[in-house]
């Protein structure tokens, strides 16, 4: 009886470790795939200034805010306004992802975090020019494929501490407590 037990407690430990190596193996080729639509097919799909490249890697309804904050909502929207982009201010922009973070919120939803640099952009002189940023891609696997359901795009400025009190008074010109 006991070499029994030991036998079927083997079986259940071998099967469990084969379930796990094989969740290991699906969650790389996850990560991926993922890094291939928020790294390299975005990437390319900008660099060719290619609206509807880009529109494609985003669901139906997907969002974008860009790094000014406006908001498009759902594919065409986002096609038509890079078409838009695209045909001056971005014509010879270059985009360069430089770092994806990917961190699993579920098996089919997933956020990722990239770092870009971008030159070459001819903003009008009431909009900052994009040179580096963070984006923040929501991302939810659908028929087996990775689709960007939400897009925040944000400038980066440089880090600095916060300051522990007004900036540019002398203790003489506070207002008193």
């Amino acid at each position: 009886m006991k070499e029994l037990t030991f036998r079927i407690g083997l079986v259940a430990i071998l099967i469990m470790a084969s379930v796990a190596v094989g969740a290991a193996a699906d969650r790389q080729a996850d990560a991926a795939a993922i890094r291939d639509v928020a790294q390299t097919r975005q990437q390319q799909a900008w660099n060719q200034h290619d609206a509807k490249a880009y529109a494609a890697l985003f669901a139906e309804d997907g969002d974008v805010v860009n790094v000014i904050g406006w908001w498009w909502k759902g594919r065409k929207e986002i096609e038509s306004q890079l078409s838009d982009a695209f045909a001056f201010v971005f014509r010879e922009s270059t985009l360069t992802i430089t770092q994806v973070d990917i961190r699993f919120l579920r098996p089919k939803i997933a956020v990722a975090h990239t770092r870009w640099t971008m030159s070459g952009a001819k903003t009008p002189p009431t909009i900052p020019e994009p040179r580096e940023g963070i984006q923040t891609l929501v991302l939810q696997k659908v028929g087996g494929n990775w689709m960007i359901e939400a897009f925040q795009n944000t400038n980066h400025v440089p880090e600095v501490p916060f300051p522990k009190g007004p900036s540019g008074q002398s203790p003489a010109s506070r207002p008193p407590r």
